[in-house]
């Protein structure tokens, strides 16, 4: 006998329905999954994208040097003099500007072994940039050692936060796949603060290193790679020369307060640590290179990922042909 409350039956013919709907549902859905799993065509995946690393370069003009080198004790007096000569903070960043610096903080080591660059250095180049009103200031690195024991006990961690930046520690979602456009070096994963920046400033530190001869300013940036780093030491110099090509920053601040003379890159004697009190800045990343490795006793014209870069137009290996200033603070 039929209902006499049609609303009762409407409502029981379409909960009778639902539910068939819903059973056809997860039957359709069990069938799916089998077949993707049995099945031996492939799945569709929207294919990654490949980024393209930023030029990060200023035009300063031809009017102020390419390269100054200041000697000094007092680290935030140095980084602003270097600035100054090579015409000041406002001809790299801008207000607004998101910046990105790049230190060696690689190793689980204290300051005073050198295998990092020096907390103060780091803190000054901070310090410097601030009154150009940029909206943020990062600072990261991707440490061979355990990252938050590096950050901490390079004193960077704290130098940096009182300055006023942000900590950036990657994590293994934090890469994008980038085209690095090298010889050698072609597709790898890139840290994303890379992506996520408007200037770079590099802030590297002097060191020996047993297979390069030195770690300097191109080979600094081996920290911003994830992926497995250890397949670049192949052939490390033209690795080296690839990075060098690929990572185009802003500006560049060499610490050589104190260097790693022996046993780089990761030290560990204070023995093997010698005073330069030096700070060498500019645009020109392979003319940097080549005075710093004056300090460690190389010759640029030995080292192979110096012809290299220099080959690839990069920059200039005979430094003192560079229009550059060097004074005393």
């Amino acid at each position: 006998m039929p209902s006499k409350n049609k609303n009762v039956e409407l409502y029981d013919r379409r909960r009778f329905l639902n539910r068939v709907a819903y059973a056809c549902a997860g039957a359709f859905g069990v069938s799916a999954i089998t077949y993707i799993a049995r099945s031996g065509e492939p799945v569709y995946r929207r294919p990654e994208k490949i980024l393209a690393i930023p030029k990060f370069t200023v035009d300063v003009g031809a009017v102020y040097p390419r390269m100054a080198i200041v000697h000094g004790t007092d680290a935030d007096r140095m980084v602003k003099a270097a600035l100054e000569k090579l015409g000041g903070v406002d001809k790299f960043i801008k207000p607004g500007d998101r910046v990105l610096i790049k230190p060696n903080v690689a190793w689980d080591r204290s300051p005073e072994q050198a295998a990092n660059t020096n907390p103060l250095v780091v803190a000054a180049i901070i310090k410097a940039i601030m009154p150009a009103r940029p909206a943020s200031v990062t600072v990261t690195d991707v440490s061979l050692n355990d990252p938050y024991r590096c950050f901490a006990r390079s004193g960077i961690e704290s130098a940096a936060k009182n300055a006023g930046a942000i900590i950036f520690i990657p994590n293994e979602g934090d890469f994008r796949t980038a085209d690095l456009k090298g010889s050698l070096l072609t597709q790898w994963p890139v840290t994303r603060a890379v992506f996520e920046a408007d200037k770079i400033i590099n802030a590297p530190v002097v060191k020996h290193h047993s297979l390069s001869g030195a770690t300097l300013s191109q080979k600094n940036w081996y920290g911003m790679l994830g992926g497995r780093r250890n397949q670049l030491h192949q052939d490390i110099h033209t690795s080296i020369a690839d990075l060098a090509q690929a990572f185009r920053p802003t500006l560049t601040v060499m610490d050589a307060t104190r260097v790693l003379m022996r046993n780089g890159p990761n030290g560990g004697s204070l023995s093997d640590v010698s005073v330069f009190d030096t700070i060498i800045a500019g645009t020109d990343e392979v003319a940097i290179d080549a005075y710093s490795m004056g300090l460690l006793g190389l010759d640029p014209a030995g080292q192979e990922f110096m012809k290299m870069s220099e080959k690839r137009g990069l920059g200039v290996a005979r430094w003192k042909e560079l229009h550059h200033a060097e004074v005393t603070v």
